[in-house]
């Protein structure tokens, strides 16, 4: 025989926690004193063996009630900062506050069975389908053999060359005519 309990999942600081009776739990920070007793409304889901019950979003009549029992910091995390090449480098540290609770009890609300929905979405899903289909397929069209077009193909015509021929550099001349006289001049 297969034993199950009670469980919720509920939303608290922007997380959402699965638990049942008797777990400790580390939230988020929560404004309760130490050994108080807290209650949690906002219920997405409480289930039990094989019946489940959904909320959409939430559950309306069920809560998760429960006892503080600790109000505290989390471990030492170092933040690092840093852009090569910059000179620009920020180390600090973060420690996280935290709020430890015992679960005491678990009351289910009136919502929809997840036993029901599945049934419910494959009919759906069913009579939907067909109608999709429908929508999609297209009535096939009588493709028609492309006509062949029989155009005489033209010569390409060149392009003429429009590349201007290479410029003679003339400072070479030059120099070489200078060169030249001065050989010239000195005999």
């Amino acid at each position: 025989m297969e034993h199950t309990t009670m469980y919720a999942v509920f939303r608290s600081g922007g997380k959402q926690y699965r638990a049942s009776k008797g777990e400790r739990l580390r939230l988020e920070k929560l404004e309760v004193d130490e050994g108080a007793s807290i209650k949690f409304d906002e219920v997405l889901l409480v289930g039990e063996g094989s019946s489940i019950k959904v909320g959409s979003p939430l559950l309306s009549g069920s809560s998760v009630s429960a006892k503080v029992l600790l109000q505290g910091k989390s471990r030492k995390v170092d933040v690092v900062k840093f852009k090569r090449r910059t000179n620009y480098k920020r180390q600090h540290t973060h420690r996280q506050f935290f709020t430890e609770v015992e679960i005491t009890g678990i009351s289910g609300g009136t919502g929809k069975a997840a036993v029901e929905k599945p049934a419910a979405e494959t009919q759906k899903a069913a009579a939907k389908k067909p109608a999709a289909k429908k929508a999609t397929t297209k009535k096939p069209v009588a493709k028609k053999p492309a006509a062949k077009k029989t155009t005489a193909k033209k010569p390409v015509a060149k392009k003429a060359a429009s590349k201007k021929p290479a410029a003679k550099k003339p400072a070479k001349k030059a120099a070489a005519k200078k060169t030249a006289k001065k050989k010239a001049s000195k005999k």
